[in-house]
């Protein structure tokens, strides 16, 4: 029985899943994105965070614990010498999934699995933030009385605005 068993064992075998999960930490970590199924960038998350969290201090105990998950030296220097310097302040959530849809052949759902600290398009919207303007409506009713109050900077747009129309080349008929 299975009771309380709930993470997804993705049709795998326990030695092909926890080989699978190491590779595509790995390629998360030497590429910053990867592109898998959903289910599959679910559990990726719940695996290499807690190496990421290990990684934050670096010491020769965390190290071999993080190797004997990855099996991958030069995926363990990344992690410990940049990406544990971009994420030491972040208290958790080092990874983000992007939905894309479905894919072509089998309809699995698709998405991208990235390193939030390396996403320089998120990075960018999230620092810049927009000035909000208030909604006003553009219709703007000239009477004979706002007629004679107008600016020189109006009559000005107004003298260019005809000045263009008269120099518009009239279309010929055939």
């Amino acid at each position: 029985m299975r009771h309380n068993k709930k993470f997804n064992h993705l049709g795998r075998t326990n030695t092909h899943r926890s080989a699978m999960l190491s590779n595509m930490a790995c390629s998360l970590i030497k590429h910053k994105r990867i592109f898998t199924t959903l289910a599959k960038a679910k559990e990726l998350r719940k695996f290499v965070e807690p190496l990421i969290t290990k990684s934050k201090e670096d010491t020769t105990h965390s190290r071999r614990v993080v190797f004997s998950n990855l099996q991958d030296k030069y995926a363990v220097t990344e992690l410990f010498k940049q990406i544990s310097q971009k994420v030491a302040d972040r208290p958790g959530g080092y990874t983000r999934i992007l939905k894309t849809g479905n894919r072509l052949g089998d309809n699995a759902a698709m998405c991208f699995i990235e390193l939030v600290d390396y996403n320089e398009n998120m990075l960018k919207s999230a620092t810049v933030k927009k000035e909000t303007k208030t909604r006003r409506s553009r219709k703007k009713a000239v009477s004979s009385a706002d007629a004679s109050k107008t600016t020189p900077a109006a009559e000005l747009n107004e003298t260019s605005v005809a000045e263009e129309s008269s120099t518009a080349v009239p279309e010929s008929k055939e």
